[in-house]
């Protein structure tokens, strides 16, 4: 029986080994022509097709309102929270910098100075509402910092002018993706819900619009202690016509995807086109939606798991204010996604591959005959079944079973114990020989 298991652990060791040369060589990328499939693959996860087509639609979130700015000056910006800070939100948040981007103080690299009325204004409108949260951007330690922990870390921020910035708070709008530029295609799934900046704690834009809403739900969410939450999205941003409609009314237009919470074009607020209690207590986020609403624009815009696509997908589906609306309701809610940790995905892995190399042992001694096609049929129904766990797992109770090493594994543990079997004669041989010699 020892040497069974014996035989077992060793197996799975050189499966965790192939893993892993397997692993190197994709970062090496020595096969070049399948790098367009390993890309559209990479963007896919199992629990994607949950999030996007085995959850049941939500109610929309009457707690949160999106007012698109589109491509609206600083004056007219001004006028539009000075319209909604009449109907009493209670809080607002502009996805927006107010300054000169590089930081080039003139007129030809940052023309918006050159409308010293329309800044004033904006300044005015921020400090007469009170209640404002704009975006900040946090900046990571210098190159010549000695710290060995400098990635991990922030030693600055990037706020608007402080003619805007002096009357509002602030949480930054990074957002954990691929992209090094603005420009970049996007990929969002999590959150970094606080980062540290020279020792002092700063939270993200939608926890800081969150704990002016509801702080004890807010301080239960940071307490989790989680540097990276993946977001429990439920839903996107549409055209939504509110002109002279009820609240009641809205609820009856859900689109053919799920409707997050109300939202309002440009034309509808700046002619006050809705209705009184639209605004009225609500989490308010002001920010680019397009132009106009069905504009397919990419600016601000990112990858998310309610994309129709799941595998290559080829428009990204989210601006970034409906990407802050979702971890709102998310910390709101209390409707977190919770995971295995990293030591736990090896746990499962490591056992699942000891008792498939044992079950291949019984049958390849006791039914020889049959082994080639019942370890194939094994493999195939073990990855079926991990998959099928993971998906219904996470739509029934947003838990993220994350099992692709288990699921990498059981596609190699029948090649690799193939692999090995002369190896293991030869074992079995050796062990046999000295046993022999010792009771001679």
């Amino acid at each position: 029986m020892i040497k069974f298991w014996f035989q077992c652990i060793y197996v799975t060791v050189f499966v965790f080994f192939m893993l892993w040369m397997v692993a190197i060589i994709s970062d090496l990328k020595l096969f070049t022509a399948f790098d367009p499939v390993s890309q559209a693959l990479g963007q896919f996860e199992l629990t994607d097709h949950a999030f996007s087509n085995l959850r049941e639609d939500p109610n929309i979130d009457q707690r949160i309102v999106l007012v698109n700015i589109g491509n609206l000056s600083r004056r007219e910006i001004a006028q539009e929270l000075q319209i909604i800070s009449k109907y009493k939100p209670k809080v607002i948040g502009i996805d927006s910098y107010f300054n000169c981007e590089g930081g080039l103080r003139d007129s030809i690299n940052c023309p918006q100075l050159l409308d010293t009325f329309g800044n004033l204004l904006l300044s005015d409108a921020i400090r007469e509402a009170g209640n404002v949260v704009l975006v900040s951007k946090l900046l990571p330690k210098t190159e010549t910092s000695k710290n060995p922990d400098a990635e991990h870390f922030y030693d600055s921020l990037e706020l608007s002018d402080p003619i805007f910035s002096d009357f509002a708070d602030h949480g930054f709008a990074n957002l954990p993706t691929d992209a090094n530029y603005q420009e970049d295609i996007k990929e969002c799934r999590s959150i970094n819900p606080q980062k540290a900046v020279n020792g002092k704690m700063e939270y993200a834009f939608s926890v800081n619009l969150a704990m002016k809403y509801d702080s004890l739900k807010t301080m239960k969410f940071l307490n989790r202690n989680n540097e990276e939450e993946l977001i429990n999205f439920r839903g996107n941003a549409e055209t939504v016509d509110v002109r002279l409609k009820t609240l009641r009314n809205l609820e009856l237009e859900q689109s053919h995807f799920r409707l997050l919470c109300y939202d309002i074009d440009v034309d509808d607020v700046m002619a006050e086109n809705f209705d009184p209690s639209l605004f009225k207590d609500k989490i308010v986020i002001m920010g680019f939606l397009g132009k106009y609403f069905g504009d397919p624009a990419w600016e601000d815009k990112y990858f998310t798991p309610l994309n129709k696509s799941i595998a290559g997908r080829a428009n990204p589906d989210m601006f970034g204010p409906v990407i802050h609306a979702n971890t709102v309701i998310m910390i709101l809610n209390e409707d977190y996604i919770n995971q295995l940790a990293e030591w736990q995905k090896y746990i499962i892995a490591i056992l699942l591959c000891v008792f498939t190399v044992a079950l291949f042992k019984v049958i390849d001694e006791k039914l020889p005959i049959w082994y080639d096609a019942l370890s194939v049929i094994i493999q195939i129904l073990q990855i079926i079944l991990i998959s099928f766990m993971v998906v219904e797992t996470f739509a029934l109770f947003s838990f993220k079973l994350d099992l692709t090493v288990a699921i990498a594994i059981s596609a190699l543990v029948g090649p690799c114990y193939d692999l090995l079997k002369p190896l293991q004669t030869i074992t079995e041989n050796w062990l046999t020989k000295r046993r022999k010699k010792v009771l001679k």
